[in-house]
């Protein structure tokens, strides 16, 4: 029976995008198509521990579903004005939509992916809101997953969940792919959504555990297959080649008893070959294609620079600060202004670091009289200007920016880095 439930779940996990994405086809809603599919799941979980796992589970599941979309129709329970067009007959209607299902694997499932992931990715949708129905639908994540990863309520993703699709239906956003100059406007929306839980895996924001995994793998599995289905959109290699060369430094990025190993400190022999070298490889793709000047393409040619350094001491960071300046002409932020602090400090020293932090305002897009830096309540900010001070030996202000770093961050394992670094400014001084 359990080898049974695990099968369901690998079946799950394997088909339910494309059986979302073709019931959708048919019935123009994401949330009748979510839960026409979640019937089917149901139906599999009560029929194959007794009936076995059919040959084709994809056919079987879409032919459960079918079946419970004709049972909805006959009882009204389903919009009947979407099949209007169809017939007015109740039967016809029958007839028409069970055909319309039967058909729908069989076509270009590619296409009902590639529409599924813009719509839910859509931006009348609110960032977060993007993100959860991205996991659920196209991740095939459980909304208890997704609220573990997020280290949030799963009332609070449930809730996402449904207000997200609610909008959708309410603001008729079509099942479709958007063409020409609204599908690079759209691919953005999308390309942001893949980041930000790729960025949340990479380092978790908040939680006792440096990364978390899962929702890496769920950004790359994404990722991997946007290039599949936009091969001739440079962001998208750029964003996967991104991913790719960052996630190859996982196994070197945490010590033996899950603390974090930050990049200076890392052994490089851990790091995994095979994804640098698929990395690389969709860097040149999308440079290629022209988009070596892309937000993505300039920073995923800087984690490049230090992928291609064999020691820390030999990391090019010259031409690091050259590719800094490039991502502030092209995407500036506070983010990417204090990333480039970091660069120079290490090209040409500590003094010209803080200099350069100390400019950050004019830097920084975001920044005005009354608020002054964005990056004001930013942790890392303090915990940049507290190494450069510690490091120029004024170490009553390091401990201060040290202390105000370990106060604002809420990742225990950036705290334990941070209160290390403190001992070795109290040590110091």
């Amino acid at each position: 029976m359990g080898d049974v439930h695990k099968t369901i779940e690998a079946v799950w996990k394997i088909e339910s995008t494309r059986l979302i994405a073709a019931i959708a086809r048919v019935t123009r809603d994401i949330g009748l198509a979510e839960e026409l599919a979640q019937d089917a799941l149901v139906a599999a979980l009560e029929r194959w521990p007794e009936e076995g796992i059919p040959e084709n589970p994809a056919a079987w599941l879409m032919t459960a579903a079918k079946r419970r979309a004709i049972d909805g129709l006959r009882r009204g329970q389903m919009l009947v004005q979407k099949h209007e067009e169809i017939a007015r007959d109740l039967n016809v209607q029958q007839q028409r939509l069970g055909d319309a299902m039967d058909q729908a694997l069989d076509q270009v499932l590619d296409d009902d992916v590639l529409r599924l992931i813009f719509t839910a990715c859509h931006p009348v949708l609110p960032v977060e809101g993007r993100i959860a129905l991205t996991l659920r639908l196209i991740g095939g994540l459980t909304t208890a997953e997704i609220a573990r990863a997020f280290l949030v309520s799963e009332k609070t993703i449930g809730q996402r969940i449904f207000r997200a699709k609610k909008t959708l239906s309410e603001a008729h956003v079509p099942f479709e792919t958007p063409r020409g100059d609204e599908l690079h406007r759209r691919v953005k929306s999308v390309l942001s959504v893949v980041y930000l839980v790729f960025n949340e895996g990479h380092t978790a924001t908040s939680g006792e555990e440096w990364m978390r995994a899962t929702l890496c793998d769920e950004a790359l599995r994404l990722g991997r297959m946007l290039a599949e289905l936009l091969p001739a959109e440079s962001e998208v290699h750029a964003l996967l080649a991104l991913m790719e060369l960052n996630a190859a430094r996982t196994a070197a990025r945490r010590g033996s008893n899950g603390e974090a190993v930050l990049l200076p400190d890392q052994d490089r022999s851990l790091w995994d070959e095979a994804q640098i070298q698929r990395g690389m490889s969709a860097l040149e793709h999308a440079q290629r294609l022209g988009g070596g000047a892309g937000y993505y393409a300039l920073q995923a040619a800087i984690v490049a620079c230090h992928m291609r350094a064999r020691t820390a001491s030999e990391t090019d960071w010259e031409q690091i600060v050259l590719l800094y300046d490039a991502l502030m002409q092209t995407a500036p932020s506070p983010i990417v202004a204090l990333n480039r602090v970091v660069a120079v400090s290490m090209a040409q020293g500590p003094a010209a670091g803080l200099a350069a932090l100390d400019a950050l305002d004019s830097l920084d897009p975001l920044a005005t009289p009354a608020t002054g830096s964005a990056l004001a309540g930013y942790h890392l900010l303090h915990t940049v200007r507290g190494d450069l001070l510690m490091k120029i030996g004024n170490f009553p202000e390091a401990r201060k920016e040290i202390q105000r770093a370990i106060a604002m961050t809420k990742n225990l394992r950036e705290q334990e880095l941070l209160t290390e670094k403190l001992k070795q400014i109290e040590a110091s001084s």
